[in-house]
């Protein structure tokens, strides 16, 4: 990461070329392909993510419009939109799905020691979806509704580093519930969810996997109180109890005991009833493990707020995929970068600063580490009072 070289090359120095070319070869990407590699698809796109480019023309005007500095970022072929349109129609998405967790993979190994506000040794992980509307004429594959189409993005994060481990996604009618049967279970750790993943039948696969679930109980939970357990009341506990199931249905698809902790937050006043199965960590780490799924909603917000991911640059699912991948992967970068860099900024603050300077010559640990400059006006002072009479 040498001055002479642009801010976006140094970038991509954390892309593992030799890893990222066994996924093109593995589904084939380059076959019959002249110019534009799967590589230069993947920086053309990493590109309009980083800057928040609109459209395929955008994409077009402004790369044309750097084409001598284009070669020494990497991208050696020339950015046509028809090209780039082909490209995201025909290249298999998964070739960026599998980049995408290779980075995951390194990112989690950065972040393993990462606190994330709760005493916890084993994995935690939060699981929860985001719904993106769409046009239902563009995106006919992407049926939601009537006169509606959407896609969803059925996410796994990893609440150490806020590190997108699995994603699914679906069209709109796929439910929440439903997205569990592709969860994958890694045995000892914890996986967070609300109470629109409470299925019984589904929550029983985790205790057959040896992991451990922390969700909401619905209302009107049937149940019979088996055993007590004391809690601190100052704390906001209630009360934590071992209970079993009595419902017909529900006693079938859950025949073990569960435990249900009664929490209320002491600043809002609201009441909490989690359901878990697991017994051996103390009831008020319980209640604080569910409010760390919080950084899964600001995830979603984030990435919606500093990604090109509410509108898509094609229309085919193919396309929509590609996008989403090559953006997860863009995100996992920048945390790489900011981790390894030891930068004390956002990853926000660093995204909108790489934005502005992809093309320039400058040491990237300079360009993101440099204070902002403290504005100093010598005629404050002089300034006369509205209110002087």
């Amino acid at each position: 990461m040498n001055s002479g070289r642009l801010v976006l090359g140094q970038l991509l120095d954390l892309l593992p070329k030799a890893e990222f070319h066994r996924c093109v070869k593995r589904y084939r990407g380059n076959f019959h392909c002249r110019r534009f590699t799967c590589y230069d698809q993947f920086l053309t796109l990493a590109f309009a993510q980083l800057t928040c480019r609109e459209s395929l023309r955008d994409i077009e005007t402004c790369l044309r419009a750097l084409d001598t500095r284009l070669y020494h970022a990497g991208l050696r072929a020339r950015v046509a939109r028809n090209t780039l349109a082909k490209a995201n129609e025909k290249r298999d998405w998964r070739i960026y799905a599998d980049l995408a967790q290779i980075l995951i993979a390194r990112a989690r190994r950065l972040y393993a020691r990462e606190s994330f506000g709760v005493e916890l040794k084993q994995t935690a992980y939060a699981f929860d979806s985001t719904t993106i509307d769409l046009c239902l004429r563009l995106f006919p594959w992407a049926h939601f509704r009537r006169r509606k189409a959407a896609v969803k993005l059925h996410t796994l994060m990893d609440l150490r580093g806020s590190i997108p481990c699995f994603i699914l996604l679906t069209h709109g009618k796929v439910s929440d519930v439903r997205s569990l049967d592709a969860l994958p279970l890694e045995p000892g750790a914890f996986y967070v969810f609300d109470r629109g993943y409470t299925d019984f039948a589904r929550l029983y696969r985790f205790g057959l996997a040896s992991a451990f679930f922390v969700t909401r109980a619905k209302r009107g939970l049937d149940f019979r109180c088996v055993a007590s357990r004391p809690v601190d009341k100052k704390t906001g506990l209630r009360c934590d109890q071992t209970i079993r199931l009595k419902g017909p249905l529900t006693s079938r698809r859950y025949p073990t005991v569960l435990r249900r902790i009664v929490y209320v937050d002491p600043e809002t006043g609201k009441r909490f009833v989690f359901l878990t199965n697991n017994f051996t960590l103390d009831a008020l780490t319980m209640a604080q493990l569910y409010h760390a799924r919080w950084k899964i909603e600001l995830f979603f917000k984030w990435i919606k707020q500093y990604l090109r991911i509410k509108a898509f640059y094609g229309t085919s699912e193919n396309a929509v995929k590609t996008q989403v991948w090559i953006a997860v992967c863009v995100y996992v970068l920048v945390a790489i970068l900011k981790k390894e860099l030891r930068l004390d900024r956002s990853l926000g603050e660093i995204l909108q600063i790489l934005s502005l300077t992809l093309f320039e010559k400058t040491p990237i640990l300079q360009v993101l580490s440099q204070p902002a400059p403290a504005v100093s006006d010598p005629n404050a002072q002089k300034q006369l009072s509205l209110f002087t009479f």
